[in-house]
């Protein structure tokens, strides 16, 4: 049982058939919740009531064919109204509609339709005429059927010119992003092929800066290669000398050798151990030298003597 604006009201009781009267019930609200459980009841009539809004559920009433919302204080209808696909004749009669729901369009069943009495919007008013016969109110069907249709139409184009401008928007927003992210990548590419720049011209002031310093610390060393030169010549002339002293040693040693064996053959020291020695190596060397035919005639005078 469903208890709206202070009457108890039972829909089994209303219910004859499929057709379901609550008209004149003083209803403030629709009872969608016990309509919903009554799907025989394609016939629905709710008129001269006191209903100022239809709640968003009541579109879940898919099975209504007939609806009569006739004199009621309804200022607008739910935005997905068009989900009562099998409604064939809808009486919006003397309410406070100014316009319709663009769902409105999706009600392709729709044949009768009276919205006289509303103060609608004039381009609206216009196409649904006036609804005096059973003829009038199968055009105003037809007629507001077209005219929600373009009005559909012409927000879907709308939309999907937002859509499309907005998924441009959205490319341009890419590629500008991108293109900074490649002017951002180029900038630090450059950057730092500049500071490897930079660090090779350090690098090469500093190798030549050092290799200025070490040419100031050899002049001041006397490391000039202008000074070196003589020094490369020096060394024939130091194995030059080392030959001349050697020369003299060899000299000095065999002058001593033929003073030593003067004074053995002279002096009354030949009979000394000493001399006796040098004595007879010095026989010994006149008997090798003699061996030798082209020392014979040399020595033959001396051996005379």
């Amino acid at each position: 049982m469903a208890k709206s604006g202070g009457k108890g009201v039972n829909l089994k009781d209303k219910l004859e058939g499929n057709e379901l009267d609550l008209s004149l019930c003083d209803l403030n609200e629709v009872p969608v919740k016990e309509l919903a459980g009554l799907p025989k009841a394609t016939v629905l009539d709710l008129s001269c009531n006191n209903l100022i809004f239809l709640p968003s559920d009541f579109c879940s009433l898919t099975h209504l064919v007939k609806l009569d919302l006739s004199k009621n204080q309804l200022q607008q209808l739910p935005l997905d109204f068009g989900r009562l696909v099998n409604l064939q004749h809808l009486d919006l009669l003397n309410n406070r509609l100014v316009t319709l729901p663009v769902s409105f369009a999706q009600l392709k069943n729709l044949k009768w339709l009276d919205l006289k009495d509303n103060p609608l919007d004039s381009t609206l008013a216009k196409v649904a005429g006036d609804c005096l016969d059973e003829k009038q109110c199968k055009q105003a069907a037809v007629r507001v059927l077209q005219y929600m249709k373009s009005i559909q139409s012409d927000l879907d184009r709308e939309r999907q010119r937002r859509l499309q401008a907005e998924r441009e928007l959205e490319k341009k927003r890419k590629a500008e992003q991108q293109a900074r992210e490649a002017q951002e990548r180029e900038l630090r590419k450059r950057e730092k092929a500049e500071e490897k720049e930079r660090r090779r011209k350090e690098y090469d002031a500093l190798k030549a800066a050092k290799q200025e310093t070490d040419k100031h610390r050899k002049k001041e060393n006397g490391e000039n290669p202008k000074f070196l030169v003589p020094h490369s010549s020096e060394q024939p002339q130091n194995k030059r000398s080392w030959s001349g002293i050697l020369l003299k040693v060899l000299l000095f040693l065999l002058l001593a050798a033929l003073g030593t064996l003067a004074v053995c053959k002279v002096t009354d020291l030949q009979h000394r151990p000493v001399c006796i020695s040098v004595n007879m190596l010095y026989e010994e060397a006149l008997t090798i030298l003699r061996s030798h035919r082209i020392m014979q005639n040399v020595l033959q005078p001396n051996s005379q003597q």
